[in-house]
């Protein structure tokens, strides 16, 4: 069993070395198909397509406020963290990352009302949240640091998960009228959980002395998994069921629209308003073990050998018990605010906000953002500026399009080659094979 610190730092490295993805922008193009309807599923409904069939998308997101994620950098992660990147130490620094594998889906329309879809996702999310920069980063080098720190965590907690979805999405105009539209969509998902991580601490402080390499340190630690859950190898053959559910709603504001004859795709709304709630559920585990360490000691590390879980089961007591666990879905709320400019140029708003607690193990959660983003979107193509502020990444500037069956594009590109000090990266790539309406 792997200690959470360090598979989390190996899944942060690794991500960035394979650094695929994140929808964003994506989701909000009137053309995006099953994509939008992962973001909202009302929007699988009065859609600008007669079907979609997504073949392969990927996308992955990562936020933090510790590392400089500019493009110079990025390419200089390896195993660890380059000395060159850009630290940004704090008490409490945190770690986001977002991992979405969108497999075979499809959506289409039984009738003018009504239109379903059916999708398959893989995901695996970690998050860590209030640990101390100087540990953290002494860890992750080996105990290597020869400047002395105190650290004082309070309230730290980190969590890994990943699942499996299978979902089926309806969604219904609910009221047709000349100048406006009302749809709503549910999406139920069947999960197949593959387990997870976590480890809390409520207050753990002390300090430690470069010279000597010595740690002090007082406080309780504790660490668990689902029964064999290894996160540096994520299996999907020994699942565990749960169920998940989301819903939404969308307003289409047709100022020009002659009478209800006329198809709400011929003539495109002026303003449109999204509201959703995604990933509400949890997926629970039988026969988890939870470890729980004291460590209230002073310890050599110089002894440390790259393995945190064998150092602090040789120098802490610990207690050992098994335990159920159920791991909270990234439950979030999505905002959208949609106005058209010009045919078919236009330009929204959107909030995404975290519902979970992110101080309660067990509970991963999304970051905070707010996305600004201009596009230019037609039948066949579409293109979108993102400009976002994350909670842990900050500013954001990114760029994006849809070319026919190929997206790709990422919300933070033009700040990772801009700038060594940005703190998010994310890209996304999609094929599919959209059939639109005449």
């Amino acid at each position: 069993m792997k200690n959470i610190f360090l598979s989390i730092i190996g899944i942060f490295s690794c991500s960035l070395v394979i650094f695929s993805q994140s929808y964003t922008g994506h989701t909000v193009d009137n053309f995006a198909g099953i994509h939008g309807v992962i973001y909202n599923p009302a929007n699988v409904v009065a859609s600008n397509l007669r079907a979609d069939i997504n073949l392969i998308s990927t996308s992955v997101l990562i936020d933090n406020d510790y590392l400089g994620l500019g493009i110079g950098n990025i390419a200089d992660i390896g195993d660890e963290f380059d000395d060159s990147l850009e630290r940004f130490k704090s008490d409490a620094n945190n770690f986001n990352i977002n991992a979405d594998i969108l497999g075979p889906s499809f959506m289409f329309n039984l009738n003018k009302k009504n239109s379903i879809a059916f999708t398959s996702r893989v995901r695996v999310m970690s998050n860590i949240n209030n640990i101390n920069g100087e540990l953290f980063e002494t860890i992750a080098d080996d105990f290597g640091d020869e400047d002395d720190f105190d650290f004082d965590n309070q309230n730290f907690v980190g969590t890994a998960h990943a699942w499996a979805e299978i979902c089926l999405s309806y969604g219904r105009i609910l009221i047709s009228k000349p100048k406006h539209l009302l749809t709503g969509g549910v999406t139920v998902k069947y999960l197949q959980g593959a387990g997870g991580a976590f480890t809390k601490a409520n207050s753990l402080e002390g300090n430690y002395n470069g010279s000597t390499e010595l740690l002090q340190s007082n406080g309780l630690l504790t660490y668990g998994t689902s029964s064999d859950f290894d996160l540096d190898d994520i299996e999907f053959d020994n699942l565990t069921a749960g169920f998940g559910l989301d819903i939404g709603f969308v307003y289409e504001w047709h100022p020009n629209r002659k009478d209800e004859e006329t198809r709400y795709f011929q003539d495109p709304y002026k303003l449109k308003i999204g509201v959703s709630i995604t990933d509400i559920g949890s997926i629970n585990y039988d026969n988890g073990e939870v470890t729980t360490y004291d460590m209230n000691n002073t310890v050599d590390t110089s002894t440390y050998e790259d393995d945190l879980q064998e150092f602090l089961d040789n120098n802490y007591d610990s207690t050992i018990q098994s335990q159920s666990t159920s791991f909270q879905l990234p439950t979030a709320l999505h905002l959208l605010l949609d106005y058209r400019l010009a045919k078919k140029w236009l330009i929204s708003a959107q909030a995404d906000l975290s519902v979970v607690a992110t101080d309660e193990q067990l509970n991963n959660a999304i970051s905070n953002t707010i996305t600004l983003m201009p596009r230019f979107e037609s039948k066949w193509f579409s293109l979108y500026a993102p400009v976002s502020l994350r909670q842990y990444g900050g500013f954001n500037a990114g760029a994006g399009l849809r070319f026919g069956p190929l997206s790709i594009g990422s919300g933070s590109i033009l700040s990772n080659l801009l700038s060594d000090s940005t703190q998010s990266a994310d890209v996304f790539f999609g094929l599919k094979i959209p059939l639109y309406r005449k």
